[in-house]
């Protein structure tokens, strides 16, 4: 169940390169729309977090960042007790992309991303303090990026229908029906699908049903409950969908 968290986005002000801050939040925990003027770097100790903007959806699992380019509309869903570890950066200091992006994080900076949150918010910028968030400065640009995305076209009609596949999604919705469903001929809505989101409509299906299941599989649901709920024959179908897309299977997948 989502209950809106009472969360304060609201940054410090303070003269630094480098903000920390680590917040805990609880099952179903929501953070409405809101952004901040500084990139965030959001990472997960724990639980999975869902971010929604205007141009789509990342699923952040425990262990993983997300960058959130300073400016961006977001909201954040809790799945699990989540305790995130924030660090945020001035506009232009990081060479970092202009769009959100689910991320890898080895131990070097998980270890420097635990160590930032426990500083004072005006830290000691020439001593120690001021190296740890030197390295993670250096660090942060050389983070792999995951595919754990989903883009959601602008056509508002799309849009909506593609939020509400998003919140239940199933294997067995067809190209065919949404097609008929926006008044379009298949070559059409075809076109159109990709246009919108740079995925092919199977692909974009295949995508929102790895991202609804990995909070369901952190929460230790069967991965047969889960593969028959979204509409798959049997676990091996839902199996062999889960490693086409993350490279290894749901049990794997957690266990990594």
């Amino acid at each position: 169940m989502r209950t809106l968290s009472s969360y304060d986005p609201a940054l410090p002000d303070v003269p630094r390169p480098v903000i920390a801050r680590a917040n805990d939040r609880p099952d179903g925990d929501y953070v409405a729309t809101h952004r901040h003027e500084r990139g965030q770097l959001l990472y997960g100790a724990t639980g999975v977090v869902l971010v929604q903007t205007p141009q789509g959806a990342w699923l952040m699992p425990a262990g993983r960042g997300l960058w959130i380019p300073a400016g961006v509309d977001h909201a954040v869903q809790c799945f699990g007790p989540v305790r995130t570890e924030n660090l945020y950066f001035p506009p232009g200091l990081v060479p970092m992309p202009d769009h959100c992006q689910v991320l890898a994080v080895p131990p070097l900076m998980r270890a420097l991303i635990a160590e930032a949150v426990t500083l004072p918010a005006e830290y000691d910028d020439a001593g120690r303090d001021g190296a740890v968030m030197a390295l993670i400065l250096r660090e942060l640009p050389r983070l792999v990026a995951l595919p754990l995305s989903l883009p959601l076209p602008q056509e508002p009609r799309l849009a909506r229908r593609c939020r509400a596949f998003l919140a239940r999604p199933t294997a067995q919705d067809r190209l065919d029906d949404w097609a008929e469903a926006m008044g379009m001929s298949r070559r059409s809505f075809t076109r159109a699908f990709r246009r919108e989101t740079g995925l092919s409509f199977v692909a974009w299906r295949q995508q929102a049903c790895v991202l609804a299941a990995v909070p369901r599989l952190a929460a230790g649901e069967a991965v047969t409950s889960i593969a028959l709920d979204m509409g798959y024959d049997n676990p091996a179908a839902f199996t062999t969908m889960f490693r086409r897309t993350l490279g290894t299977s749901p049990r794997a997948y957690l266990r990594r």
